[in-house]
């Protein structure tokens, strides 16, 4: 596994990550992790690798696209002195495009999401072992959908962005994809973003994968 020990790993992303995280306690404390996927990250690390004692932290927050995660970045994430950040940012920046017409709320396009992504990369690199970047998500069988489209062009960015810079990426809308091909999305899901707890297990299982989980350990 990628993470040794005293390692700080720093979650970041929007309401996916944030999951009704109580944010007066301090990072790692009790009921810091939010109800999702951050919490199952915390529990599996801790669980089986109690001798490398991990700190876990999330810095999910509900609503934030890649605009506003950027303007928190170095209070919420760079101050924490993190070894390794995850980030899983891009419904919102998608999202807005489709339910936020009628509010005229400002919105990300895709070389905005690019350019801005690029710059948290080039902020954290410098500081950090390394980075982990997961992929958007919506829970939607049908690639036919517009906003599912879109959102798989986002996805493609942080892709491309990870393979530039030689950061680990984890493609969850594929693995959202796998379980769709057998069982209905409101098995996951009721509003197609945010994933209940089959859906968050979803992501924790790939994101330990994809960082070397050893699920054989007792």
């Amino acid at each position: 596994m990628i993470f040794e020990k005293d390692d700080i790993l720093v979650m970041a992303g929007d309401s996916v990550t944030d999951c009704g995280r109580m944010y007066e306690q301090p990072p790692a404390g009790w009921r810091s992790f939010g109800d999702g996927y951050v919490s199952m990250v915390d529990g599996f690390l801790a669980a089986l690798y109690p001798e490398l004692r991990i700190m876990v932290a999330n810095k999910g927050v509900s609503g934030d696209d890649i605009l506003l995660m950027e303007k928190r970045w170095d209070k919420d994430v760079l101050a924490l002195n993190p070894d390794w950040v995850s980030i899983m940012i891009g419904i919102n920046d998608v999202w807005r495009q489709f339910d936020g017409l009628l509010m005229h709320v400002q919105t990300v396009d895709q070389q905005a999401f690019k350019s801005t992504y690029r710059s948290i990369i080039e902020r954290t690199l410098p500081t950090v072992k390394g980075m982990i970047l997961l992929s958007p998500i919506m829970i939607e069988q049908s690639n036919d959908n517009p906003m599912k489209k879109m959102l798989v062009e986002y996805a493609h960015i942080a892709k491309e962005l990870a393979v530039e810079y030689k950061l680990i990426y984890v493609d969850i809308q594929a693995r959202i994809d796998a379980f769709l091909q057998e069982l209905n999305e409101f098995i996951l899901c009721s509003d197609r973003v945010h994933p209940n707890n089959k859906g968050h297990a979803i992501i924790a299982k790939a994101f330990l994968d994809a960082v070397g989980f050893d699920w054989t350990r007792t």
